[in-house]
């Protein structure tokens, strides 16, 4: 089993900054990859970025630049932190585990992130 608790979501105005945090438990070598996905009403859910379990990251063309993904592993942490927020980063931001050998994936609850123009 894997579990997964988003925290650190708010309203922030534009320019502003918030860092997510995604607490993971249960069997962490399972894992081979955390994403953080958004999606925000009527709009299909995106993904924002991903890391891997060795540390590859992948950043969606629109966060480039802003966002920056990263891990502490005495935590079993990953945060997700966002700057310079634009109105259309409002969404709820959810973490989502990939495992390995077709052991599924699993996905927070979310939390909610406003940015106000």
């Amino acid at each position: 089993q894997v579990q997964l608790v988003e925290s650190g979501g708010g309203l922030v105005q534009a320019g502003g900054s918030l860092r997510l945090s995604c607490a993971v438990s249960g069997s962490i070598f399972s894992i081979n990859a955390i994403n953080w996905y958004r999606q925000a009403p009527g709009k299909q859910r995106e993904l924002v970025v991903s890391i891997t379990s060795g540390g590859s990251t992948n950043y969606a063309d629109s966060v480039k630049g802003r966002f920056t993904i990263s891990r502490d592993n005495a935590k079993n942490t990953v945060y997700l932190q966002m700057n310079n927020l634009k109105p259309e980063d409002t969404a709820v931001y959810y973490c989502n585990a990939d495992r390995r050998y077709g052991m599924g994936s699993t996905w927070g609850q979310g939390t909610q992130v406003t940015v106000s123009s």
